[in-house]
């Protein structure tokens, strides 16, 4: 791992503003993704929007990658670190059944308040960073307190936000919207486990999401089957909503936008640092919530200063975290894990070092597109445009002045990050 140890401070300095400007960006995405399940207050069963969101986020973690890099490209990265591929279906895995979970908890207890309980994820975050992956390692004092009075920070913000929940459920069991929230933000938590050891290994965050969704997939559709009483049964259900089906592979695919921000975060800041900064969805969560759906209405000003309050403790928290970006000492110690990985799975040391500096190991295979590649783009397009054509606006109370609004601010993130990530790294 000696080329890692020759990484000029001004190189790293500019990853790390591009991990978080990603964490940043990550967050509006991932906020904006959460909005069509407010869908299920209109009848629409849980399993169906989770199912449809899931198949939408299949469609665009195979096309995206075959747009940017070519399925060359994955299928490089695969024989590099063939063991990543069962790590990333076990994380969507764990995502398909924590998806389902925010579902639940959105009925129960509204978007607004839901989303920061599932967003207690980030103190998993911490805990896998510091234990398994040498993050925190000699970071000096500062920065142990920042993370640490950031977590802290959030922990007060969530129970803020959990008593709320407890006086003021919309439509269902608030302890049992709460359990499925935290329950959520624990899968979500541990899931960044193999987030973490896929860009120690060196592995595309492209290349990482294409298998991730394959764990994804299969295990939401085993999920959909058992819940909704068999293929018959979730059949008709898709055939009953497929006026609004467009809404939820939309959503599915803004999360597969905001997800690979995250994966840039967590692999040029860590998951202790990039998951409390993508965190900041739970802002975005409580203006779509409160803005654009009218969630709490009428709740009282009590109400909303657990809300608001809870969650502007939240951010502060996240906020105080990802400032306390790794030093020279720290990130030594990320090479260090860097090279037990390596080590323990046969991955060429090259590959692992190029990747954790934001390089291109070997032959550029990512210029490539071939037949395949572009049928998975036309596919996915196809399906998009076909479900666009029997979609009918819903029939919900929407302020479409702050939805234009929030929309064109995701337009904003996503044209500076894929900027900043395009002048640093060049997507790697």
């Amino acid at each position: 791992m000696d080329r890692l140890s020759e990484l000029e401070p001004a190189r790293l300095a500019r990853l790390q503003q591009v991990g978080i400007l990603s964490g940043f960006a990550a967050g509006a995405w991932l906020g904006a993704a959460e909005a069509p399940t407010k869908l299920v207050t209109l009848g629409i069963a849980p399993v169906v929007i989770s199912f449809m969101m899931v198949l939408g986020v299949f469609l665009a973690r195979w096309s995206l990658p075959a747009l940017v890099r070519g399925t060359a490209a994955v299928k490089h990265d695969v024989r590099q670190a063939p063991h990543l591929v069962v790590w990333a279906a076990l994380a969507g895995s764990l995502w398909a059944v924590a998806n389902t979970l925010t579902i639940f908890a959105i009925k129960d207890i509204g978007l607004a308040i839901a989303f920061p309980l599932w967003n207690a994820n980030s103190l998993l975050g911490i805990l896998w960073g510091t234990l398994l992956f040498n993050e925190l390692r000699a970071a000096g004092r500062a920065r142990w307190l920042g993370v640490v009075g950031g977590a802290g920070a959030m922990f007060v913000g969530a129970t803020l936000l959990a008593v709320a929940s407890s006086v003021h459920a919309p439509g269902g069991d608030a302890l049992r919207g709460v359990a499925a929230a935290l329950t959520a933000g624990a899968l979500w938590g541990t899931m960044y486990i193999p987030y973490r050891k896929a860009y120690l290994t060196g592995m595309h965050p492209l290349s990482f999401i294409a298998f991730f969704t394959i764990g994804e997939l299969g295990m939401m559709t085993a999920l959909a089957l058992t819940l909704s009483g068999g293929p018959g049964a979730l059949w008709h259900e898709l055939a009953r909503t497929r006026e609004v089906l467009f809404w939820l592979l939309v959503a599915g695919f803004v999360w597969v936008v905001g997800d690979l921000f995250q994966q840039y975060a967590a692999k040029y800041v860590g998951i202790s640092r990039g998951i409390p900064l993508s965190n900041t969805n739970q802002l975005w969560g409580l203006v779509w919530g409160i803005a654009v759906f009218g969630e709490l209405r009428g709740g009282g000003p009590a109400l909303y200063g657990r809300v608001i309050g809870g969650s502007v403790l939240m951010a502060l928290g996240a906020l105080a975290i990802a400032r306390a970006t790794a030093g020279v000492r720290e990130h030594r110690r990320w090479q260090e894990a860097g090279a037990r990985e390596s080590a323990r799975y046969g991955v060429d040391p090259a590959y692992v070092a190029a990747a954790m500096a934001g390089e291109e190991a070997g032959a550029a295979t990512g210029s490539r597109r071939g037949l395949l590649d572009w049928l998975l783009v036309a596919g996915a397009t196809a399906l998009f445009v076909w479900s666009a054509t029997v979609a009918r606006v819903p029939a919900l109370a929407i302020d479409w002045g702050w939805a234009a609004a929030l929309t064109l601010a995701l337009a904003g993130f996503l044209v500076a990050g894929g900027v900043a990530l395009w002048r640093v790294t060049r997507f790697r």
